[in-house]
């Protein structure tokens, strides 16, 4: 965000920078930029949409990346999406809401534990849960800005930059062709249907080289290209004036 900012700065834009906690009112603006992701904060955005001011990314677009809002995006669009069953393996994720610890997405063995695993998350008050058959594959890692051509992969496991430990159940990766158009065409499609034009997600690369998106997020950290990343999404906020 602060790397944008700055690009936009540098190009004679006026910049208010507002934490989401300090955000409780609507704002008199031609542009806002927002990461916030709470209730209030999406009302408010979207009574600035409604007075004409263009949102990056969109209040609707952010409440589609609700795990099982885009999870049915996906499904009913013909996206690839992790399997609802096969094998014994699961993977058990809150969906009302981001990840925001290693316990709000689980890497079951067998059916006994998903079990367990999702009466823990109904006993911390998480009614919306998405569980999925584990993938075997290599991890990616993909970043998108839609409109700017911008799309980047990265494999976790080549540079130990995990953000849970349960991303490391694929392993090593084998670094499995596949086509990178199609990944790219699926991702930007997800991104179409949902309305967040930026973008990433995690997906897994099967042996025969298909693959499946298994989660897709709004504004993502784009850690392992973030100039390049801040690039694009400032030149989408220029080219669209």
């Amino acid at each position: 965000m602060d790397a944008v900012c700055n690009l936009l700065e540098h190009r004679g834009y006026a910049i208010t920078r507002i934490r989401e906690e300090d955000f409780c009112h609507t704002e008199d603006c031609d542009i806002c930029i927002s990461m916030g992701r709470a209730a209030q904060t999406l009302a408010l955005l979207e009574a600035m949409r409604l007075t004409g001011t263009r949102i990056y990314n969109s209040p609707n677009g952010i409440r589609n990346c609700n795990r099982a809002i885009a999870d049915g995006i996906m499904r009913r669009n013909g996206i690839p999406a992790a399997p609802l069953q096969g094998g014994n393996k699961w993977w058990v994720k809150r969906a009302d809401e981001c990840a925001q610890g290693e316990d709000d997405v689980c890497f079951a063995e067998n059916d006994a534990q998903r079990d367990e695993i999702i009466a823990g998350m109904r006993q911390r008050g998480i009614r919306d849960i998405v569980v999925t058959a584990h993938v075997e594959g290599d991890l990616l890692k993909f970043y998108g800005v839609a409109g700017s051509g911008f799309f980047r992969y990265f494999y976790p496991a080549d540079d130990g930059e995990w953000k849970f430990k349960s991303e490391q159940h694929n392993g090593r990766s084998q670094h499995y062709e596949f086509d990178t158009r199609q990944l790219q065409q699926d991702a930007l499609r997800l991104s179409e249907l949902t309305g967040a034009e930026i973008f990433g997600g995690d997906c897994i690369i099967r042996p025969d080289g298909s693959h499946v998106i298994i989660d897709f997020n709004d504004w993502p950290s784009f850690s392992r290209c973030k100039d390049e990343a801040a690039k694009a999404i400032a030149g989408i906020i220029i080219n669209q004036e």
